[in-house]
């Protein structure tokens, strides 16, 4: 039987979503020349911004660490105890985040919020620790200082643009995610938090500023199995972005001042920013879904590589493509004998599609594709979808989500030929989070072929391990904490 009107039409938007070899290859020439310039100077497309983490964990780390992280809406507190055998036990504790704490006139209420939940974590958890220090110093009124071993050492993850000098120094340089407090930008986010534990007189050191993606690296390395230390961090959820291994002599940027150059064995962790790659769109494919969505965005003509490629964007390009062709008089998707999208559907409201529902579809094996039918009433109250339009949406998912793969495959691979990582004979390993490798069907796979396209890396596809990483912002604050902690030591000796 030939495919419907409504089939064929989503037959030719998939098309376009398509994503070839040959456009992958100048992705990944593109993003290594985007690389290099990062590296060079600042205010580039791919910023390339050094993290001060000088060293990867192995696996045989011990000890127990603080970790907080403040990625959004909710703040979370956990401590690490790191058995140093790859294994760690994790406690936790997660609080909303007041409305009125994220848009204020002063920082002062929200960092004096967040020390609040760290005292009463360390009350709940590590009760025995609080009690023998905190509780004997206000007793006594001593204010000296606590001696060194009874202070937590922090991991303070904080998912915002920030401008980091050393390993536990950043200001930010602005809010998003619905933030707005002026009198923080350009402050040192560090500093507030310190400044805040200090006058409950806590015995916490913030000992570390992390980057999630780095600290996704690090969970990874510390976790996976054998000696292979991991490479890159990735994580392709919400939003996209990468962090990697980078030898220091090759971050020209930060030799400035004429000090001598590193060796060639020093290395450092870089937080690429790959979400802004090619925003002026030399390489990146553009539809007119693309185009209808960036227009609308809060942040036209940035992180363009982000639209295309994160979870967060996914089900908007859908929902495009979508109305698109249920406007679309010869297309008729959704049309029946009149339409089949009620006036009051999820699909009229911009960002309505949550990208949940394109890992339904694509797992969607029945016959008649009743699972995609059901999900399209639950969803966006479309009843009496025919066989015809759920095929059509399927479709165009699946294409959206598979160039979202194939392009995620060009920051990887540029990644790994860069560094000629993929050129030695041991097994190259990357640890990833989020939701899209988490829980969309076949995306790694989808990642995978297209790295066997590139050149450079084609059968050598095979030595590299993807592996999920758990818990980055939790587990990967405390090990840079550890490292922090190391660098510490060295220098008051």
């Amino acid at each position: 039987m030939a495919p419907g009107p409504s089939l064929d039409a989503a037959l030719r938007v998939a098309r376009e979503f398509d994503l070839p070899s040959d456009q992958v290859q100048r992705g990944v020439d593109e993003f290594l020349s985007q690389m290099a310039e990062g590296m060079a100077k600042n205010g580039t497309n791919l910023s390339q911004i050094p993290t001060y983490v000088t060293s990867v964990p192995n696996g045989t780390e011990k000890g127990l660490y603080l970790a907080v992280d403040l990625g959004g809406t909710n703040f979370r507190v956990c401590s690490i105890n790191l058995r140093g055998d790859s294994t760690f036990d994790l406690t936790q504790s997660k609080v909303a985040i007041p409305r009125d704490l994220m848009v204020a006139p002063s920082y002062k209420e929200l960092f004096k919020f967040l020390a609040k939940q760290v005292e009463s974590f360390l009350e709940t958890h590590h009760n025995e620790h609080f009690e023998a220090t905190v509780r004997r110093r206000r007793l006594t009124g001593t204010t000296d200082e606590y001696r060194r071993e009874e202070i937590f050492d922090l991991g303070f993850t904080f998912s915002f643009p920030v401008h980091q000098t050393s390993i536990n120094r950043g200001t930010l340089i602005r809010w998003t995610k619905g933030f707005d407090i002026p009198d923080a930008v350009g402050q040192d986010v560090c500093l507030m938090l310190q400044d805040a534990i200090n006058e409950l007189h806590l015995p916490v050191r913030v000992a570390a500023l992390v980057n999630d993606t780095v600290g996704t690296l690090m969970a990874r390395s510390y976790t996976s199995p054998g000696k292979t230390e991991t490479v890159i961090g990735a994580i392709f959820g919400t939003g996209t972005n990468g962090a990697y291994v980078e030898k220091l002599n090759r971050l020209t940027k930060l030799n400035t001042k004429g000090e001598p150059a590193a060796d060639a064995t020093q290395q450092m962790v870089i937080n690429t920013e790959w979400g802004s790659f090619d925003n002026n769109l030399s390489v990146l494919p553009n539809t007119l879904y693309d185009q209808q969505l960036d227009a609308a965005s809060v942040n036209p003509g940035i992180q363009m590589f982000e639209k295309r490629v994160s979870g967060m964007f996914l089900g908007e390009i859908l929902r495009l493509a979508i109305l698109g062709l249920a406007k679309d008089a010869t297309a008729r998707l959704l049309r029946g004998d009149g339409t089949l999208i009620p006036t009051d559907s999820p699909l009229y409201t911009p960002w309505g599609i949550d990208t949940s529902f394109l890992s339904v579809i694509e797992a969607d094996t029945t016959s008649d594709l009743a699972e995609t039918k059901a999900a399209l009433f639950e969803h966006f109250k479309v009843s009496n979808a025919s066989t015809d339009d759920a095929q059509a949406i399927q479709a165009i998912g699946h294409a959206i989500a598979k160039r979202s793969a194939r392009l995620s495959a060009i920051a990887l691979a540029a990644i790994l030929i860069d560094t000629k990582r993929i050129d030695t004979d041991e097994t190259v390993d990357i640890g990833v989070d989020g939701s899209l490798v988490e829980f969309y069907p076949k995306f790694v796979d989808y990642i995978r072929e297209a790295m066997r396209e590139i050149k450079g890396i084609g059968e050598k596809e095979k030595k590299v391990r993807i592996g999920i990483a758990k818990d980055g912002s939790g587990v990967g604050a405390a090990l840079i904490a550890l490292v922090a902690h190391k660098g510490y030591a060295i220098e008051s000796r």
